[in-house]
């Protein structure tokens, strides 16, 4: 017998009765501006730590939306021919591509700086 998903429920938006005669839905403004490339700092380093001795690139200090972040990040790992992930504000992408990500950043206009940790 097949397994039924639960559907997630949206209770940010979830309403259901308002005794208020005057109560109106607030309809939030869910555009956040983006921030224009060259103001961010991108820090890129490679790890090592808890990954089994696999070494990956991380991309951090990226500031914007969650969208654009995931197509930067997609935009990176079809650049270098490798894959990756996004976890909170830190693009990971696998291998030692540290010299390629920090190249492909600035040609694409963001200030971007290989550290060590």
């Amino acid at each position: 017998m097949a397994k039924k998903k639960m559907q997630k429920l949206d209770l940010e938006n979830f309403f259901v009765y308002s005794t208020d005669p005057e109560f109106e839905r607030e309809e939030e403004a869910s555009e956040e501006e983006s921030i224009d490339p060259t103001e961010m700092k991108l820090l890129v380093r490679k790890e090592r730590k808890g990954r089994g001795g696999k070494v990956v690139t991380v991309i951090s200090g990226f500031e914007g939306s969650d969208a654009e972040i995931k197509a930067l990040a997609k935009s990176i790992k079809q650049h270098c021919g490798t894959g990756g992930a996004v976890k909170g504000d830190d693009i990971i992408i696998q291998g030692d591509l540290a010299d390629k990500i920090v190249q492909y950043l600035e040609e694409r206009g963001y200030p971007s700086k290989k550290t060590t940790i």
